[in-house]
């Protein structure tokens, strides 16, 4: 059965020579789409971070429904079930071709070349990349970059998505599909980005990261241009692409 709860309980985490960002810091990704905001600099990656084991606490638990991420073979587990768009897709591709990028993940839960590459095909066809299987990676755009990434992600059938400011470098365009993409999405995920529109699009629940500690935003307030968005008396960018 795949998991249907995501939880950090009790986390106590801080980098080097630094004051401690989290302390006894609990979260619980269900159902829903989250949006995560913050100033920079108060932790809102590190905290998909932790999710992904990429750090990990000095105190606190990770867990999968009832089960405590902790040996490898945990790690690998909740790698299975949870993706995680990184903030630069460049961090994320690795491959000299699309095809071999997205087919990896497949590959390497032990589908055949011929399965993988299919289902990595299908997945970029979803994503409006059908045509890109044998294109150079690295000759992408910063925009199909992302996009590519996120297919990567998604040709894995996750139960959980964390996306890392999804909207960053994207055009126009690119980012309207991104928003039809993720409305047609049934994932519980966590999204941190600037952009508030966007969010406003994409999630129904706000979380504010302030000195280490997560607030849930209860309110909608409109504003002068025409549209409402959840905690909106918190400073935010409403461009066409996010400021990091």
């Amino acid at each position: 059965m795949k998991p249907s709860c995501l939880r950090l309980r009790n986390i106590v985490f801080g980098h080097p020579a630094r004051p401690p960002l989290f302390k006894d810091l609990d979260f619980a990704i269900g159902a829903g789409r989250i949006g995560l905001i913050g100033q920079n600099g108060s932790g809102k990656t590190t905290l998909l971070q932790l999710i992904m084991g990429l750090y990990h606490p000095e105190k606190g638990r990770v867990m999968l429904d009832d089960r405590v991420i902790q040996s490898r073979a945990d790690w690998c587990y909740l790698r299975r079930h949870v993706g995680f768009l990184f903030q630069d897709a460049d961090d994320q591709l690795f491959s000299p071709t699309v095809i071999e990028d997205v087919a990896f993940g497949p590959l390497n839960l032990g589908d055949s070349p011929e399965i993988s590459r299919r289902k990595g095909e299908r997945i970029l066809a979803r994503l409006g990349l059908a045509g890109f299987e044998n294109r150079l990676t690295h000759h992408l755009s910063g925009g199909e970059k992302k996009m590519v990434a996120l297919a990567t992600i998604l040709v894995m059938e996750p139960c959980f998505l964390l996306l890392d400011e999804p909207t960053n470098n994207l055009d126009p365009i690119t980012r309207k599909r991104l928003v039809t993409i993720i409305a047609e999405l049934d994932i519980p995920m966590v999204i941190i980005s600037h952009d508030w529109d966007f969010l406003s699009a994409t999630t129904s629940l706000i979380y504010s990261l302030e000195h280490g500690h997560l607030h849930r935003s209860e309110t909608a307030c409109l504003h002068t241009h025409p549209h409402a968005h959840p905690y909106g008396d918190h400073p935010h960018d409403h461009g066409e692409h996010d400021h990091g």
